[in-house]
């Protein structure tokens, strides 16, 4: 590999990877979320989340994870949607400078 190449590829894998999850308020969801992670031996580097709605039936996940191939990302967001409860997935790439 060249080292423009190899370079790129760090700087690509330096991204940080953003997961938006938009959720029902139910109580396994927030363990489903992580345990996608924790089977790949993943911790993420950020994670909040945060209940809303007149009832608190609302349930928003932000998590944050650095190091992931674009083709990880995707397939992490696809398995992301397949969780009960889960109503949508939206992700997100920061680059940030080396």
């Amino acid at each position: 590999m060249s080292h423009l190449a190899a370079s790129v590829a760090d700087n690509y894998l330096s991204a940080t990877a953003c997961f938006f999850v938009h959720a029902r308020a139910e109580p396994g969801v927030m363990p489903r979320v992580l345990e996608l992670f924790a089977r790949r031996g993943l911790v993420p580097s950020s994670w909040q989340s945060s209940t809303s709605g007149r009832d608190r039936s609302r349930l928003t996940i932000s998590i944050q994870m650095r190091g992931l191939a674009s083709e990880t990302i995707d397939y992490m967001a696809a398995c992301l949607r397949q969780i009960a409860f889960v109503e949508a997935v939206v992700t997100s790439r920061n680059h940030t400078p080396s």
